[in-house]
C-alpha cells in the first residue's frame, strides 16, 4: 500500500497547490504522512456526514473540493462542528486533503466535469490562465451544443443531468431563445459576467447567482442564465477526480479503492414555490 505522502504527491501533481488563489486554503488538513492508504473517498464538502461515511467505509483519506478552514481558526475543540470533524478524522486515522481553486482552473478541472455531465463540447477556458502555454487551463469553460435547443430545453437538460437538490434549476431570460453556445462555471459564478459577455455566448450555467448581478446581466443583453445549486455544479468533479486517482493507482500498482460520496451535502433541504393563492 502507498503511504499518504505518496498519494498526496500524486494529487498535488494533478492540482498543484501553487495554482490556488492567494486567499484559498488548499492542501492537507490532517493526516500522518507515513500512514498507509488503501481506500479514498471524494466529496464536495468536509462536513461531519462525510467524515462518518469515510469511517464506515474504512477509508484512510478524504479528498474534498471545499476547504474545512477557509478563513483560519484558533481552535479545533470538539464542541465546534469543524473541530468535531477534525477529532473524528484523527481518532479514526483518516486524512483530509483539499483541492479547491487549484482544481477549478486545472486541465481537466471542475468546469470540465460540469460540461461533461451536460454533454457539452468544450472549446476553451472562459478566463484563460495566462501561465498555460497550451491555453487549456483557466476558470470556467466555453462550450458548444451539438444541436441548438431552446433555453428552456437546456435548463431541463441541466436539471436531468446534474444531481438532484432542493433548489433545482432556476432560469432567467427568454425560455424560447435558441442556445448554441454556453459558458459554464462550477460554483459561484456571478463574478464572471464580464468574461461571459465578452465570450458572446447564448447562455451561462453556474451557481449562486445573486439578484443584482443577474438582473443587470439580463438587462444588459439577451444572455440566458441557468442557476443550479452550488453543490450540484461541483459534484461531477468528484467523479472525474476519482477516475484520475484510479488511473494513477493503476499506473503505480497501488490497488487503491476509490469511492465518490453520493450524500447530498448542499445546505438547502426543502423547496416550496412561492406565491399567494388566487
Amino acid at each position: 500500500m502507498p503511504r499518504l505522502s505518496e498519494v498526496i504527491a500524486a494529487l498535488d501533481a494533478l492540482w498543484p497547490p501553487e495554482r490556488a488563489e492567494g486567499w484559498d486554503a488548499v492542501g492537507t488538513v490532517c493526516g500522518d504522512p507515513d500512514a498507509e492508504i488503501d481506500r479514498v473517498l471524494f466529496a464536495v464538502d468536509p462536513v461531519r456526514e462525510i467524515a462518518d461515511e469515510a469511517r464506515e467505509l474504512g477509508a484512510q483519506l478524504i479528498v474534498t473540493h471545499h476547504p474545512l478552514y477557509l478563513r483560519g481558526t484558533t481552535t479545533v475543540a470538539a464542541d465546534t462542528f469543524k473541530g468535531r470533524v477534525v477529532h473524528t478524522l484523527i481518532k479514526h486515522g483518516i486524512a483530509l486533503h483539499v483541492a479547491h481553486t487549484n482544481a477549478d482552473t486545472a486541465d481537466p478541472g471542475v468546469s470540465d466535469a460540469l460540461a461533461g455531465a451536460l454533454d457539452l463540447r468544450i472549446t476553451g477556458p472562459l478566463v484563460p490562465d495566462l501561465t498555460d502555454p497550451e491555453g487549456r487551463r483557466g476558470l470556467g469553460r466555453i462550450c458548444e451544443l451539438d444541436h441548438p435547443e431552446t433555453l428552456a430545453a437546456f435548463a431541463a437538460r441541466a436539471a436531468a443531468r446534474l444531481p438532484a437538490t432542493a433548489q433545482g434549476i432556476r432560469l432567467a431570460g427568454d425560455p424560447e431563445a435558441h442556445v448554441r453556445t454556453v459558458a459554464v462555471s462550477g460554483g459561484s459564478g456571478d463574478g464572471l459576467f464580464d468574461a461571459v459577455r465578452a465570450a458572446g455566448v447564448d447562455a451561462f450555467l453556474t451557481a449562486d447567482l445573486r439578484h443584482h448581478p443577474a438582473s443587470e446581466a439580463v438587462q444588459h443583453s439577451p444572455l440566458g442564465l441557468v442557476d443550479a445549486a452550488h453543490w450540484a455544479t461541483e459534484w461531477p468533479w468528484c467523479e472525474q477526480a476519482a477516475a484520475q486517482l484510479d488511473a494513477l493507482s493503476d499506473r503505480h500498482g497501488w490497488d487503491l479503492r476509490v469511492h465518490v460520496s453520493k450524500q447530498v451535502t448542499d445546505p438547502w433541504t426543502t423547496h416550496h414555490s412561492s406565491g399567494a393563492p388566487n
